[in-house]
């Protein structure tokens, strides 16, 4: 293997720390084209598609390959803006608003995004950040719940780029924090300021992602952290058990997935008495497809068409200030130990070195 780096180390130059954000991915326009790429890298994935090669590859480059695509560019064509994708608009806006409030902290951290389908690549950015003498990096999946689905896999793309690089930074990971108080006070606090402005629905569903029922029997901790989350949450609002619900959001394919399923959940409360309902999506920390388009489009029609009257979108918790000073949080507390204020220090530390090389050339006493 030849391993990627400088030929030389460059002696006495800054080293510096960044917080790297990773968020899953997006197709780079809502095109037939544009998603077929993205989804070819995103279902390629071992973490994703836990099948043996040779019955998944026929499947994934027959029918999915063929059939999905223009399904889903005609769903991302309903929320695209005139800045591009939410998810990467939204995630962009993160990594702004975590840099500033780092910054208003004094921590010396620069901060920056990664996707790990798609573009930023998570190989591009971290090449960027190892060119600016960045040696120590916290990564933060934007991944409330863990899931090998997700951070697993972040992580497996992060581990992939710097298996080949000469000189390896120093990483740490922010694995979950399905139960940071942080977070769950700024989900609390979004729910809350929702209801001031809108009034209050008869009953919370807490949508989630879904995943295969197969990986929690495996042994995967996403089903039991969303229901932590859920929980708190609740706790947070003060609400009685009968006023709030949890749901498992996007299936795909023909396995059994986590239950309930958000389909079937907003069916039997509307069928069930249920007329104004509030949806909230705690695992999706910025607004994306599953949020804007699953929820807000196709979860508002199905709820309407089985005799409900009225479902409300809780947005995201995208760069909300609440959230972002969870994130700074999150980042201090794992940074622990590193010179945060590593320009500074390493600028003191170049001088002192430079006055020293003089004061010896000039034969003076040290």
């Amino acid at each position: 293997m030849r391993f990627v780096g400088p030929d030389r180390t460059v002696h006495g130059a800054l080293q510096r720390s960044a917080v790297v954000l990773i968020n899953l991915g997006t197709p780079q326009a809502p095109t037939s084209a544009a998603v077929r790429r993205y989804l070819r890298e995103f279902l390629s994935d071992p973490r994703v598609v836990e099948l043996p090669r040779w019955i998944w590859w026929p499947i994934l480059h027959g029918p999915v390959l063929a059939l999905r695509p223009p399904r889903s560019a005609a769903k991302y064509a309903a929320i695209w803006t005139a800045e591009g994708s939410p998810l990467l608009v939204n995630s962009r806006r993160q990594a702004a608003a975590l840099g500033a409030e780092l910054a208003r902290r004094a921590l010396e951290l620069e901060v920056a995004l990664a996707m790990r389908y798609g573009e930023p690549s998570i190989g591009a950015v971290l090449h960027e950040l190892r060119e600016r003498q960045v040696t120590r990096m916290l990564m933060l999946p934007l991944y409330p719940q863990y899931s090998a689905t997700s951070t697993g896999s972040a992580m497996d793309g992060v581990n992939h780029v710097l298996a080949r690089v000469r000189d390896v930074p120093e990483v740490r990971w922010v694995k979950h924090f399905a139960d940071d108080a942080g977070y769950i006070e700024a989900l609390r606090a979004s729910v809350a300021a929702h209801w001031e402005r809108h009034g209050r629905g008869e009953c919370l569903l807490m949508s989630f992602h879904g995943l295969p029922r197969r990986n929690l029997e495996l042994g995967d901790p996403y089903h039991c952290e969303c229901h932590k989350t859920a929980r708190l949450l609740a706790q947070a609002l003060a609400l009685p058990p009968q006023s709030w619900r949890v749901s498992f959001q996007s299936r795909f394919g023909r396995a059994r997935w986590l239950e309930p399923s958000t389909v079937d959940t907003l069916r039997s409360l509307a069928q069930g008495g249920v007329r104004r309902l509030d949806v909230i999506c705690p695992g999706f920390a910025a607004d994306c497809l599953e949020t804007l388009e699953e929820i807000g489009i196709e979860g508002q029609a199905t709820f309407l068409q089985a005799g409900g009257q009225q479902l409300r979108y809780i947005a995201c918790l995208n760069d909300g200030a609440a959230f972002i000073g969870a994130l700074a949080d999150l980042v201090q507390r794992h940074v622990q130990g590193w010179p945060v204020d590593a320009g500074q220090h390493d600028q003191r530390s170049a001088e002192a070195r430079r006055s020293a090389e003089r004061a010896l050339a000039m034969g003076a006493p040290q």
